[in-house]
């Protein structure tokens, strides 16, 4: 384990200093050095001298927008902001400090849901424990202090970002590292659809399990396909905005995508759009026009065309296309604002979604930019040339506040142990 000598001197350390080129980037030696630091003095503060370091990234959406709760296909991205934990073991329980929050504990004889902890941080941890003993894994106690620099409110998965750091703690403290991907994804999945109550899908856990540039194929969830591949576009800067407004009343705007997408695929018999033909679909909508809306009509069509262009950015990322990688991510942002019509909600009259995109396009360098996740409020994601970028931030700053504007960047590493 660390010691305080050790962790006192990271900034002079080889080891170190190429960890966090591959974590975090240039430049930013100093800064996790000292955040790496502030961590350890807070733990071994309460629970004495050492510690192992875990790191659990943020995640983007690239391209895959609303596609994968009707087994659709998505690339997605690990990026570089995370949370990280210093931890020692303990016995028979398993205590999370989060700097900012209350303690977590949970006891290790104590696995059973509990409808108090609903929508509670705790859930998660209680969950992702019941899933490695439901599944035959090793787990044990372990006592952790975990800081986060994951922005909230911009749509890069802080709970996803914890529920997998949880999920590999306990695969490297007592799996010897075996636990693969998936299964800590699906671990992270099912404690937050089960314990904490939130009918998420897999996209985000898996995003950060897989590390780097991921093509995922949700046809299948018992078998899911995915392919890692590192990201090539190095002129180009990537920047997300988190143009405001409140999700809290938007869950019915979220459940309508993705109920009217199901309600089409009813009308052929099945239970997911993924399930119907795509010529046979366009063939019948004649037909089924008077059964359904316009919009779900609409939206089932952005599925379809959604899906291609998926395929289309994961061999741009691969082959590092530039112009392709561009043009799909342009297109597919045009088909959430005309046809998914998940750039605002209904009535909505600020419009800041709109805004921020039509802005960007305003601002030289800017090369692509779309909604990002889940939309009608929050965030936006623009792919600008690393030269103008910072004019770029300076601007958008302008208009939605310089703590609501985030240059970022993606990283090839997914949930994993820092050093010990």
């Amino acid at each position: 384990m660390a010691d305080k000598k050790f962790i006192y001197n990271l900034k002079n350390n080889a080891d170190f200093a190429d960890k966090v080129k591959v974590l975090y980037g240039e430049d930013k030696l100093n800064y996790q050095a000292e955040r790496y630091r502030k961590i350890y003095d807070m733990h071994t503060a309460k629970y004495g001298e050492g510690g192992v370091f875990y790191s659990s990234p943020g995640r983007i959406e690239v391209c895959g927008n609303h596609t994968d709760h009707n087994n659709g296909k998505v690339v997605c991205a690990s990026i570089n902001v995370d949370t990280i934990a210093c931890v020692t073991p303990c016995e028979g329980k398993v205590i999370v400090n989060s700097v900012g929050f209350s303690p977590i504990e949970v006891d290790l004889n104590d696995l059973d849901k509990k409808e108090e902890e609903y929508g509670k941080s705790v859930a998660l941890v209680r969950g992702i424990l019941s899933y490695f003993k439901q599944r035959c894994f090793n787990y044990g106690g372990f006592c952790a202090t975990t800081t986060s620099d994951v922005f909230r409110g911009a749509g890069v998965s802080s709970s996803a970002c914890f529920e997998v750091l949880i999920c590999e703690i306990l695969n490297v403290m007592y799996n010897e590292g075996k636990v693969d991907i998936v299964a800590k994804a699906k671990a992270s999945q099912y404690a937050e659809n089960v314990y904490f109550g939130k009918p998420c899908g897999l996209l985000d856990q898996c995003a950060i399990s897989f590390g780097g540039v991921s093509y995922i194929d949700f046809k299948s969830i018992r078998k899911l396909k995915f392919n890692s591949v590192d990201w090539g576009f190095d002129d180009l800067s990537i920047v997300l905005t988190n143009t405001g407004g409140d999700h809290a009343d938007l869950t019915d705007q979220y459940a309508a995508i993705r109920g009217e997408m199901e309600e089409v695929a009813s009308l052929f018999g099945a239970k997911k759009l993924r399930e119907v033909d795509e010529k046979e679909f366009y063939s019948k909508i004649p037909e089924i026009q008077k059964k359904t809306s316009g919009r779900a009509i609409l939206r089932a069509m952005h599925f379809y065309s959604e899906n291609k262009r998926v395929d289309s950015c994961s061999k741009a990322v691969k082959y590092q296309y530039r112009t392709k990688f561009i043009n799909v991510i342009n297109e597919s942002g045009l088909s959430s604002y005309l046809t998914l019509q998940n750039c605002y909600p209904l009535g909505d009259v600020a419009q800041r979604i709109p805004l921020a995109i039509n802005l960007s396009k305003k601002i030289n360098g800017v090369k692509a930019v779309r909604v990002h996740g889940g939309g009608f409020a929050g965030t936006i994601i623009a792919y600008v040339e690393k030269s103008k970028c910072e004019n770029y931030v300076e601007k958008m700053r302008e208009v939605f506040g310089k703590e609501n504007v985030f240059p970022i960047s993606v990283r090839n590493v997914g949930a994993c142990k820092v050093f010990d």
